[in-house]
């Protein structure tokens, strides 16, 4: 029997976990360990790691150095946290694998003793390694990811909103899928589940992200965001209210998507009182999103905010934050966005203190069947014209404003990319979109990012977790090829046959199209009709093989190829509605759409850890092109 004798140098909540998390796995990793033994354990934080540069900042910069042998076990690192992930890095060296969020889909294998020979120094490629909550999502899928965050070697997690609600009542009310029944949490069930979201980041030492929307209508004293409002604006509220053809109005019913009036002095004290307000009460969160309204088009037209633009507006309303903070002794980082109308940069205002500010490059608008890495010459910003922007949408066009801010804003930044919040949809085999996140990660340093923020889907694991899977580990090491990360992940979830699952889905993917599920280009487009119609002919004539590995395998692996199974079927019916789209067959389309929706519909529960129903049938709708058969 083995026994673990740690030897504690400081009380620390996440040391403490690191510690709980090493037992456990070990144990497992030596069950057929007959030896009794006791190994000395040393957790240490915050000294110098020989051979490793000294961290700009040891709590948000990770590095560690692994000693491990049968006679001791030695883990140092910059902060509590990179602890933690040096445990599982050690882990990951031993062969063990996490290749999805779940204690079920891990891989243990079975080690003995005198194999416990590791020796590694590491530091991470890059500061900010995250992931933002969207779609939706049970209590056990966002704990679940939690967990599954720094096995991967990242380090964050952003909870939009001031709370996840809308993510968890998406879930709950089963939302687009009337086969299940509403059981919308009360709201001290919901307050309880908010605690234990935080409580889980918190004992992983997880950096904390919060808010982004919903600051306007705050301001305004409409608590939630999201919501159409269920009254007009009251009489006192107008004022605080974007001009816009020639009204001011809650933006299309919903307050958060509406602008303020940002040379009024009442709405501008209020956002600033808002922001400064939630910092001060929320110590615990360590970057505070500050956005404005999510929707564009929409900012006020009255003559005193015509004088100047939103973004040099919004740098204003960051110094006067920022103010407030540094006078109450508040230390929290600010995310400023640039996103929408803020792609543009400020003409004359610039931020006072930089050091609190981490820039948040938000191209929501860019194609992903190409990455960062095939970008050609960089263009001239378009030209910006007050309520008549269009987005960018080539990746040229997405980074000439990012390069425009980076000319007088070179601070702490990262990327906040959606491959998994829309796009990956449209990429049946998951594999080219894994391609384009590794080399967009590889990218980053080239574009003067420190990191990335996936915005996405927290059921994205169909058929795999790949992308994810590739993200979190390139994130951690950009030097690591893809090839490799191939090999790691797709050998120990499909076996001895990975390469002809791994040809089988790279073929699926080839055909696919993320662009065109994602709403970009013409919906008519017969040479992609004609790849979707090539998707249901291959799947058919590879489904014998995968209903054939579905008998042989462990009952790990068993999980991965019956959800490829279930995948196969999807794909034949998916690609009936894409291929009727895509060929102009407007008289196919609502049938095939159809009986797609029944099918996912009908099988959700089955496989809700892995596929988003709600999200898949919001994006479809609302971009693809096909009709929802509800109201949403």
């Amino acid at each position: 029997m083995i026994h673990l004798n740690f030897i504690r140098v400081t009380e620390n909540q996440v040391v403490d976990y690191a510690q709980k998390e090493l037992t456990g796995y070990l144990c497992r990793l030596l069950r057929e360990e007959i030896t009794e033994c006791s190994i000395p354990v040393e957790f240490a934080y915050g000294m110098p790691i020989p051979g490793l540069a000294v961290p700009e900042a040891n709590d948000l910069d990770d590095q560690f150095q692994i000693l491990a042998s049968p006679q001791l076990i030695q883990i140092s690192g910059s902060n509590p946290r990179s602890i933690l992930l040096g445990v599982y890095r050690l882990l990951s060296e031993t062969g063990c694998r996490f290749p999805m969020p779940g204690k079920e889909c891990e891989y243990i294998p079975a080690i003995r003793l005198d194999q416990l020979n590791i020796r590694l120094c590491e530091a991470a490629s890059f500061r900010h390694r995250g992931v933002c909550i969207e779609g939706a999502d049970s209590i056990e899928n966002i704990l679940d990811f939690i967990d599954w965050l720094p096995k991967l070697g990242c380090n964050s997690f952003f909870v939009q909103h001031f709370e996840p609600e809308v993510f968890l009542k998406n879930w709950y009310s089963h939302k687009y899928n009337p086969l299940l029944s509403e059981e919308i949490p009360g709201r001290e069930e919901l307050e309880h589940m908010y605690r234990k979201i935080d409580k889980a980041m918190a004992v992983r030492g997880l950096l904390h992200h919060r808010v982004g929307h919903g600051w306007t209508s705050k301001a305004m004293g409409v608590p939630y965001a999201c919501a159409p409002a269920v009254t007009a604006p009251a009489k006192e509220q107008k004022p605080m209210l974007a001009l816009v053809n020639g009204s001011r109005e809650f933006w299309e019913g919903i307050p958060s998507n509406t602008n303020l009036c940002y040379s009024n002095p009442k709405a501008r004290d209020a956002f600033i009182k808002t922001v400064a307000d939630y910092a001060l009460s929320h110590p615990e969160v360590d970057y505070i999103h500050v956005w404005l309204a999510d929707e564009y088009n929409n900012v006020c037209e009255c003559r005193s905010c015509r004088s100047t633009s939103l973004s040099d507006q919004y740098i204003s309303l960051l110094n006067e934050i920022d103010h407030t903070l540094e006078q109450s002794g508040v230390t929290t980082h600010i995310v400023l966005l640039l996103y929408q109308e803020l792609l543009w940069p400020p003409i004359r205002q610039a931020l006072v203190h930089p050091e609190r500010f981490t820039l948040m490059f938000a191209p929501i608008s860019r194609t992903f069947n190409r990455s960062y890495s095939c970008r050609g010459p960089i263009p001239h910003l378009m030209p910006y014209r007050r309520n008549q922007i269009a987005l960018p949408h080539t990746l040229e066009e997405n980074l000439a404003f990012l390069e425009a801010w980076k000319e007088h804003y070179d601070i702490d930044s990262f990327v906040y990319d959606y491959p998994l919040g829309r796009a990956h949809y449209g990429d049946l085999g998951y594999h080219t979109i894994a391609r384009v996140i590794s080399s967009d990660i590889k990218e980053l340093p080239s574009l003067g990012l420190n990191g990335y923020m996936s915005c996405q889907e927290l059921r994205a694991a169909f058929p795999n977790a790949f992308p994810n899977y590739v993200m979190g580990r390139t994130l951690w090491n950009s030097s690591l090829s893809f090839e490799k990360l191939e090999e790691e992940y797709y050998s120990v979830i499909y076996g001895s046959g990975w390469r002809t699952i791994k040809e089988y889905l790279k073929r699926l993917s080839s055909l696919s199209s993320s662009d065109y599920f994602n709403g970009i280009g013409p919906r008519i487009n017969s040479e992609q009709a004609a790849h979707y119609k090539e998707v249901q002919r291959y799947v058919e004539e590879s489904y014998p093989y995968i209903r054939q590995c579905i008998k042989s395998p462990t009952p790990f692996q068993k999980i991965f190829f019956t959800l490829l199974d279930y995948h196969a079927e999807y794909c034949i019916l998916i690609t009936k509605a894409l291929a009727a789209l895509a060929a102009g067959c407007a008289a196919d389309v609502p049938g095939a759409w159809d009986s797609f929706m029944k099918f996912i519909r009908y099988h959700e529960t089955e496989f809700q850890p892995y596929l988003d129903v709600y999200r898949v049938l919001e994006v479809g709708t609302k971009y693809t092109g096909f009709d929802l058969d509800i109201d949403r």
